[in-house]
């Protein structure tokens, strides 16, 4: 029986929507989609993820770029519920410690109450800026210092009156240096002592002048010791008055915060230390001298003592899940980091110069980075996993990290971390994290793997419907029409390559809504209808078809060789795809076979030369084994052939050719003549039986294209294994070109059909009783052919013997 080929409606699956009401004419009766349509499965992962709070469930989200992992997770996140199981959420911030000024304290306030308490403390020292000063200008506490300093006055005065009359009675006088010292004078009367005088005196009244001033000048040092005594009184008395100024001005206008924050001990606590801190330092609030204290103002925002800041690293505000996404993950961004400052010349930092990173940021809820770029950066997978296994968040400088430095800087006290982490990549870096890094299995738990497309049924084709108004109500388009509808879901099944299966892309489909709804705007249509739908695509198609049209033109212009209607022994036209990084597209190669007498082997002048990859060596491999199989049973095959692709230059590999080089090898074996109006694709196993491939529409696109360029007959077409019937969504000419009978599609489940449809003869079956294939079959004349061989090299071996 003759292998029939295809009908036109087995070439491409129409688009009936009927899941759809009829009512519903457009997308702008369809209502949006909340999820990623068919990515149940990675749903399911995120959702069981979420609910897990014990360390180390965290997710990798596994599928190629486009699938729409980033925005499935977004819209999940958006309308998660954890149903009062949620992390409860915290503002962080750091103040100093005034104990030790490297090792800043970290406040954790209620959620929302981090701005508030920075408020309120920049209010109180608003107060305290203006207030302290006005409680030491005023009258009473002048009139309290002045009668202090009275008092260590009239003692002094007391004290040194007391002397003076002491050493007038032993005319000796007391009296103070142009420096401010004290100075014991021998008086020779109103007068002074010269050395004259003083040389003029008896030996016995110079020793009694000398005893007396050394005796006085012993009372003297006493009487300066009991002055720095006395003087010391007065500072702590003044401390003691100062302080209890400052304290009253303290207790009115600190009290009511701490009370304030009575119930959140770690506040209450940073009120009292800097209550206190406050009555040491407040030389801070009253010097006068701008310079003494410009650094105590060095504030990039208020004016106020610096070291009473609060830095609010954190403030969730009324958001109840935290979802931070980096698109820059490098160590600062997600770690955090510590800015300088500079000062006259000089650089310094403090704990009001320390920045949140993402991690800090989505503490308490989510941070979602891709996997690649992590990897990428210096020293964050390392810190990552160091934040995931201690659950604590350390602030520390990158260049403490990567060097052997004593630079001081600061070591602020570390954050507790509670944060999921989703990780977006591919298969391939999944699986070296897998097999390189034995902790990722113990902190990324969870793996969301994304499918590629879904079944197409009435059911999905309707919600893929819903998925498409999503795409254009999310990005404001023009609506798409019923018929839109349609064209854009056949273009997803046309990406997934199969006719009972819809591609999950999403980015290719919101690509081609786009370009759609631009074409409709430039037309002014108000609604994109499938014209539109179909320009976008061959505007497309036109952007990157480059590559595509020189290989066209080197089969117009005669500089690839190829015959598209004759008949030729040992010649066969196979189908290949080409690849680009945003475009594929079929063509048809050349394959010939040449036999000479020899030991059966098949040459793979490919593979010879390293042209040729392992996979289509395994195909040239499997062929021969067939190829021992049907001719080779009963005697070695006395043939030697020699397989190439003609004018190929740039390498091969795939065993889609292999069904193409047996037939064109039976072909060298029979000489019997393939046709060139036939291309052919498909793999085979060593039994013979058809095996699908790849870009299968491309292939038959390529071809077709070809004829069209050589000359179109109506006896072309291509051979495809019938598994591939299935993925058939071919372009509208060529469907149009089979229903009118002017092109032809076979598909075939083993090679042997295709042998005859190249021929035009019966392969053949062997006869197991009498192991012979029928004189007029393919495999009967090349059989024959190749006894006539083995004979003729029977008698060439007696001859020489005898």
């Amino acid at each position: 029986m003759p292998i029939s080929p295809l009908t036109s409606d087995k070439l491409y699956r129409h688009c009936e929507l009927n899941g759809l009401p009829l009512d519903i004419k457009s997308t702008k009766h369809l209502t949006p989609l909340n999820e990623i349509v068919g990515q149940e499965r990675a749903q399911q992962a995120v959702e069981f993820a979420m609910s897990m709070k014990d360390k180390g469930y965290n997710i990798y989200a596994i599928g190629r770029n486009g699938l729409g992992k980033r925005t499935m997770v977004m819209r999940y996140l958006d309308r998660y519920d954890p149903n009062g199981n949620a992390t409860p959420l915290y503002d962080w911030c750091y103040v100093a410690n005034f104990d030790e000024a490297r090792t800043p304290k970290v406040l954790k306030l209620a959620q929302g109450e981090g701005t508030k308490f920075k408020k309120a403390i920049e209010q109180l020292m608003k107060r305290l800026v203006k207030a302290l000063p006005l409680a030491f200008d005023n009258e009473i506490y002048y009139s309290r210092a002045d009668k202090l300093k009275s008092q260590l006055a009239a003692k002094q005065e007391a004290a040194l009156n007391r002397l003076t009359k002491e050493a007038s009675s032993k005319h000796v006088a007391l009296s103070i240096t142009a420096q401010g010292s004290y100075e014991l004078v021998a008086m020779n009367g109103e007068e002074a002592h010269t050395e004259e005088s003083f040389a003029a005196l008896s030996n016995k009244e110079q020793d009694l002048l000398e005893e007396n001033i050394s005796e006085l000048e012993s009372k003297l040092r006493e009487v300066v010791r009991k002055f720095t005594v006395w003087e010391e009184t007065y500072s702590d008395k003044q401390q003691k008055h100062d302080e209890q100024v400052a304290q009253d001005v303290l207790v009115h206008l600190l009290e009511p915060l701490k009370l304030a924050y009575a119930d959140q001990s770690e506040v209450k606590a940073h009120l009292n230390d800097m209550h206190n801190d406050i009555i040491d330092n407040l030389d801070i609030f009253l010097e006068q001298n701008e310079e003494q204290v410009a650094i105590s103002y060095a504030s990039l925002q208020k004016k106020m003592p610096r070291r009473y800041q609060v830095n609010v690293l954190v403030n969730h505000g009324s958001q109840s899940l935290p979802i931070v996404v980096e698109e820059s993950p490098n160590y600062h961004n997600i770690f955090g980091y510590i800015e300088n400052a500079t000062f006259k010349g000089t650089i310094f930092s403090d704990f009001s110069l320390i920045r949140a990173g993402s991690l800090h940021k989505a503490n308490g809820g989510v941070l979602m980075i891709d996997a690649i770029k992590v990897l990428e950066q210096p020293f964050v997978w390392d810190g990552l996993k160091r934040a995931l296994r201690s659950r604590k968040l350390s602030l520390s400088s990158l260049e403490r990290e990567v060097t052997l430095s004593g630079t001081i800087s600061l070591d602020p006290e570390a954050i507790p971390l509670d944060v999921k982490i989703i990780l977006f990549g591919d298969y391939q870096t999944y699986q070296l994290l897998q097999h390189y890094d034995p902790e990722f299995k113990e902190l990324f738990r969870v793996t969301a793997d994304f499918e590629d497309e879904m079944v197409r049924t009435d059911e999905s084709e309707a919600q893929y419907a819903k998925f498409i108004s999503s795409i254009v109500h999310g990005n404001k388009m023009l609506h798409c029409d019923r018929a839109a509808i349609k064209r854009v879901i056949e273009f997803s099944a046309r990406q997934a390559d199969a006719q009972n299966k819809l591609s999950l892309h999403s980015a290719d489909i919101a690509n081609l809504l786009r370009e759609a709804n631009y074409v409709a705007k430039a037309s002014h249509s108000n609604m994109i209808r499938v014209g539109h739908v179909d320009q976008a695509l061959r505007n497309h198609e036109h952007r990157v078809c480059r590559l595509k049209d020189n290989i066209m033109q080197s089969f117009v212009n005669g500089t690839t060789l190829i015959d598209t209607q004759s008949s030729v022994v040992g010649q066969i036209n196979a189908l290949s795809v080409l690849s680009t990084s945003d475009h594929q597209f079929g063509a048809p190669n050349r394959i010939t076979a040449t036999v000479a007498y020899g030991d059966g082997a098949v040459f793979d002048i490919e593979r010879k030369v390293e042209l040729g990859g392992s996979i289509h060596s395994k195909g040239v491999m499997i062929l021969t084994a067939y190829l021992a199989t049907v001719l080779g049973q009963t005697d070695k095959i006395p043939l030697t052939t020699h397989l190439t692709f003609e004018q190929n230059y740039g390498g091969v590999d795939g065993d889609s050719a292999s069904m193409a080089e047996l037939c064109t090898i039976i072909s060298a074996f029979s000489k019997l003549p393939l046709r060139q109006d036939v291309a052919i694709t498909g793999s085979m196993n060593q039994f013979g039986q058809a095996q699908p491939i790849g870009g299968v529409n491309e292939k038959i696109e390529g071809f077709f294209d070809v004829c069209s360029i050589k000359g179109r007959c109506d006896s072309q077409g291509v051979i495809i294994p019938k598994s591939n019937a299935q993925n058939l969504m071919l372009r509208a000419d060529i469907v149009d070109a089979v229903k009118k009978g002017t092109f032809s599609i076979w598909a075939i489940d083993h090679v042997s059909e295709a042998v005859e449809i190249l021929t035009g003869v019966v392969a053949g079956e062997r006869d197991f009783e009498f192991e012979d294939y029928p004189e007029e079959s393919v495999y009967g004349i090349a059989d024959k052919r190749l006894k006539k061989l083995r004979d003729h090299v029977k008698q060439q071996a007696k001859s020489s013997d005898n």
